[in-house]
């Protein structure tokens, strides 16, 4: 989708020396989902940025502590993400966005779907470091 779009854009630009008004707000919308979506992808997958200089020079025993605090900081960070992008969407319903007559509030939902997704993803990896295990849940 972006790449056409991107194409359209490009194609209007120099060969019809006609740029498309739409194309660059719809491609806009799209990296910001992109970008959303591969920052979830990255904490579920433990690949995101972290700074690891304390971390690498504590104790081992202290080391489990700070990868359960990071989450714990990643956690927090995406509830407080889908929070305050919740409140974005709703300020922003009746306001459309220029050249596509959405409403804004489809620039703030990738704030909340991935400050969700982030909030999971860290929560789940500290349950799997634990070893808590859904099935053992249930059989207890």
């Amino acid at each position: 989708m972006l790449i056409i779009t991107f194409g359209w854009l490009v194609f209007g630009r120099y060969v019809l020396n006609d740029t498309p008004t739409w194309v660059e707000q719809s491609a806009l919308l799209s990296v910001a989902y992109i970008t959303c979506l591969g920052t979830a992808a990255g904490v579920r997958h433990n690949s995101h940025l972290s700074i690891s200089l304390l971390r690498d020079n504590v104790p081992q025993p202290f080391k489990g502590l700070m990868y359960h605090l990071a989450d714990l900081f990643v956690a927090a960070f995406g509830g407080f993400m889908t929070w305050q992008g919740s409140l974005l969407m709703m300020t922003n319903l009746s306001r459309p966005i220029p050249m596509l007559g959405l409403s804004e509030s489809w620039r703030a939902a990738p704030l909340v779907i991935c400050g969700g997704l982030m909030m999971l993803f860290a929560l789940a990896n500290i349950v799997k470091r634990l070893g808590v295990h859904p099935h053992r849940i249930e059989e207890a």
